[in-house]
């Protein structure tokens, strides 16, 4: 069901689905896989009705492959996995990084490690997002914490992925894939639907990977005639393969570049409470709702605390992050993992604050009352 401009109860993994098609996906390559299945099943139903492609293949290493083609052929490309399946897409992840194929990766995260909790919730693949495949590359993920974020930050994930060239990974917990809320659904006409900037001009001028003024590169359109050499080998601006070391520093710092040079564009976050926080509380999905409510009913008993809930993890939103941490003694991270999300707070605060953990991985959510005690706890 896509009903549009009423009100409608939606599931998390449905909504995503959703999205995607409304923001102009039109091909779906992915395998099931527990929590995140029904993504699959909605997608399969949904694809047909606006001509889109759904197809399910042999493997999740197959059906990153099949993404990142249809991408090069124009469509705008999605796939879905969990933990597991996550891990088989890390080379054909790195590949599109490399290449600056546009696609969107949706991992709904359950227990791990290997096969794990398949049907329990977890948040342990936050660092894997970012590190998961191999050598420095670039990459954005978003973190949504309810059934209408999962909505907005997958329409948004094809905008970035389709403006930035950059691959879009879409993170959230088994609770919020498969929570069932009510939310608006938005008329198409109102959403910011981008595509990517296509080669234009004498096909015989044309530089694949140009150092264009906003570090972007247009896509050569299939058919068009422009010449065009993708490989994931360490390719100069032209495409094919090379060692120059100048030429390798400059074209990998390009892809970093261009994320820093569109930070505003990429950096999404709720800051609550926060103006005169000493104690401040850090977290994301089901961890960061759980989060909101202990954080009011410490607001209730007097006790000046806030909530940072980075939406976009990676690249984290460091300076917004201090501005809500400027006055905290005190920091508490609570996530559903041995401690992931910390390591990158302790990173941003490099000792100018007291960090500390709040964790849980026996497949249970943390608990507002979890977090209230932890709060009292550090007073």
């Amino acid at each position: 069901m896509r009903a549009v401009g009423q009100f409608v109860n939606l599931q998390g993994n449905q909504a995503c689905a959703n999205a995607a098609v409304a923001a102009g996906c039109r091909f779906f390559a992915g395998y099931p896989i527990t929590p995140s299945s029904e993504i699959a099943e909605h997608m399969s139903f949904e694809l047909p009705k606006v001509e889109g492609v759904f197809i399910q293949m042999e493997d999740e290493i197959a059906s990153m492959a099949a993404v990142l083609g249809a991408s090069m052929g124009g469509l705008k490309s999605m796939t879905a996995t969990s933990g597991p399946g996550f891990s088989l897409k890390q080379e054909n992840l790195g590949y599109s990084s490399a290449a600056e194929i546009p696609c969107v990766i949706v991992n709904v995260m359950r227990g791990g490690p290997s096969t794990g909790l398949p049907t329990r919730p977890a948040q342990g693949d936050i660092m894997q997002a970012k590190w998961g495949t191999h050598g420095d590359h670039p990459i954005i993920v978003l973190a949504p914490a309810s059934v209408k974020e999962v909505y907005d930050e997958t329409v948004r994930a094809f905008k970035l992925t389709e403006l930035l060239r950059v691959p879009v990974v879409i993170i959230y917990d088994e609770i919020i894939g498969h929570l069932v809320e009510t939310i608006e659904v938005p008329d198409p006409d109102t959403l910011e639907i981008v595509e990517r900037k296509w080669a234009t001009g004498d096909a015989a001028d044309f530089v694949p990977y140009a150092q264009t003024e906003d570090l972007i590169p247009p896509m050569p359109y299939p058919g068009d005639g422009y010449r065009t050499h993708t490989t994931g080998l360490t390719h100069s601006e032209n495409g094919f393969p090379t060692q120059d070391p100048e030429t390798v520093e400059r074209v990998i710092a390009r892809l970093f570049d261009k994320l820093d040079m569109h930070a505003e564009l990429i950096e999404q976050f709720e800051v609550t409470d926060c103006d005169d926080a000493e104690i401040l509380v850090c977290a994301i999905g089901i961890s960061a709702r759980a989060a909101r409510r202990a954080v009011k009913l410490a607001r209730d008993r007097g006790v000046k605390v806030g909530l940072f809930r980075p939406v976009t993890i990676w690249p984290f939103p460091e300076q917004a992050f201090l501005d809500a941490a400027s006055k905290a003694k005190m920091i508490i991270v609570p996530e559903m993992n041995r401690g992931q999300l910390i390591l990158e707070i302790e990173r941003i605060v490099a000792g100018k604050a007291t960090v500390t953990g709040l964790n849980r991985i026996d497949g249970e959510a943390i608990e507002p009352a979890e977090i209230l005690t932890k709060i009292e706890e550090v007073l």
